[in-house]
């Protein structure tokens, strides 16, 4: 048996059962827990993300809380968007997708204590604010061992495993339209493309990583969403019975019965799980950069995140596929080939253009958002600006190398590392869940003062954050 054999069964059985068990228990404890706060404050999240930017007493600008949305949906949405969901359905069937929707809704209370927690935690460094499942471990349970087993199974996930793997991805788009691409120089040539470009936004700091994710992320995703609209309109008349599809096929006990982990119910929780990575301790990294005046805040934000992933750009995949003639086949006509397939069944050739630009736009946001939370986690374990340089090397080379290569083996390492990292993160908010609670209390308690909630770390009992009278960004 090989390692990359020995890597395929742990993520089988971590994926199948311990993480869904864990990640959907944790996200439906939170949400009795807080009360629903994923549904209850909406509003305010949608307010907190299109406040304006402020600036600072150099006059550089602040991350805002839509530029750290942004980062951290540029992660969220890749090509998992669009390949993942082809797979889902193909394998699982059209109940899958309502399972993606259930995970979502569930999850959003998990997405909003972590990234609480990393606002709460969070650390200022060379004049911007760092902070995630690393830093909370560290500085709220004392455990600084535990926060850098977590960084350093990120930071082998995200800059080299998933990096590697959305630089093949956006390569391998191409073979649709050069013969035998494989066997030329053109993936040589994407590879060094793809490298000095990411080097220009890497080594422009977390600023420009927020400038690019706040501009490329709406566009891609109001355009991705646009088309499966479109699609739908097309299609208006099949809507209902589509939903009917959906519904029917996620309660098919005799398919669930037949086999459990194959089933509609498994790979739709699944999917929408490593989507919208809710609770996996990502995106807090990208949280805790946002200059906001109440840790809550940015919480709420991050509810929208994992709405946008799912809610909106999983379920316009979705619908583009179910709304088609084609039918996905498991191992035969799935990912992107399945999707090519049923958008050019739907408008025509140029689908297949529009979806080429979408993986390139998905792929290339992913990787930045990517970076920038391996980078917090570099930090987290060393600040040194040589260690940093250094980091930001390898990482511009896997994803020249990724271009050129299907790092089959590094994606699984991959699996697994975000496996671990996700079991590590959930028993640290499990553990930390109280203190993001009793933020969101204070919050409450605020707004209906009729006040601008300002957060300090003596309204909820804590010491040593940076929320002080003193020092906190209000």
């Amino acid at each position: 048996m090989t390692f990359n054999d020995i890597l395929t069964k742990i993520n089988d059985v971590m994926y199948s059962y311990v993480l869904i068990i864990m990640l959907v228990g944790v996200g439906i404890y939170f949400t009795i827990r807080t009360k629903g706060v994923q549904f209850r404050f909406l509003k305010d999240g949608i307010k907190s993300m299109l406040e304006k930017t402020e600036v600072d007493e150099d006059g550089k600008k602040k991350v805002s809380s839509f530029q750290a949305l942004m980062i951290s949906t540029a992660s969220r949405v890749g090509t998992g968007n669009i390949a993942g969901i082809a797979t889902a359905i193909a394998a699982g069937g059209p109940g899958a997708v309502f399972w993606m929707w259930v995970t979502a809704l569930i999850g959003g209370a998990s997405a909003f204590i972590e990234s609480t927690l990393a606002q709460i935690y969070k650390v200022r460094q060379d004049g911007q604010f760092r902070g995630g499942p690393s830093y909370y471990m560290e500085r709220a349970l004392g455990k600084r061992w535990m926060g850098i087993l977590f960084s350093i199974l990120l930071i082998i996930c995200f800059a080299y495993g998933f990096n590697g793997l959305q630089s093949f991805n956006m390569s391998s788009a191409l073979e649709y339209y050069i013969d035998d691409y494989s066997d030329t120089i053109w993936p040589m040539v994407v590879g060094i493309v793809l490298a000095v470009v990411a080097a220009f936004v890497i080594w422009g700091g977390v600023h420009r990583i927020g400038f690019i994710s706040s501009v490329i992320v709406p566009i891609m995703a109001v355009a991705y969403i646009l088309i499966g609209l479109v699609t739908m309109i097309i299609n208006i008349t099949d809507l209902p019975h589509i939903f009917a599809v959906i519904f029917k096929n996620a309660f098919d006990v005799q398919a669930i019965a037949g086999g459990f982990a194959g089933s509609a119910v498994v790979i739709g929780i699944k999917r929408g799980l490593f989507s919208n990575e809710a609770g996996m301790g990502s995106a807090p990294n990208a949280s805790a950069s946002a200059d906001v005046d109440h840790p809550v805040k940015q919480g709420l934000v991050q509810v929208i995140s994992v709405f946008i992933d799912t809610i909106l750009i999983c379920s316009s995949t979705a619908m583009m596929l179910l709304v088609s003639d084609v039918e996905g086949i498991s191992g035969t006509l799935d990912g992107i080939p399945y999707v090519q397939a049923a958008i050019s069944s739907n408008v025509g050739q140029w689908g297949i253009h529009f979806i080429t630009f979408s993986i390139f736009a998905f792929a290339f946001s992913s990787l930045i958002g990517n970076y920038y939370y391996a980078e917090s986690n570099i930090m987290f374990i060393k600040d040194s600006k040589l260690l940093l340089n250094v980091f930001r090397v390898t990482c511009i080379v896997a994803i020249f190398l990724g271009a050129q290569a299907d790092f089959s083996l590094v994606w699984n390492l991959a699996d697994v590392t975000m496996g671990f990292m996700a079991i590590v993160n959930i028993i640290a908010i499990f553990l930390l869940g109280k203190v993001a609670i009793k933020a969101l209390k204070n919050y409450e308690q605020q707004k209906k003062e009729g006040k601008n909630p300002v957060f300090r770390q003596e309204d909820i009992g804590i010491t040593g954050t940076v929320w002080t009278d003193s020092e906190n960004n209000n």
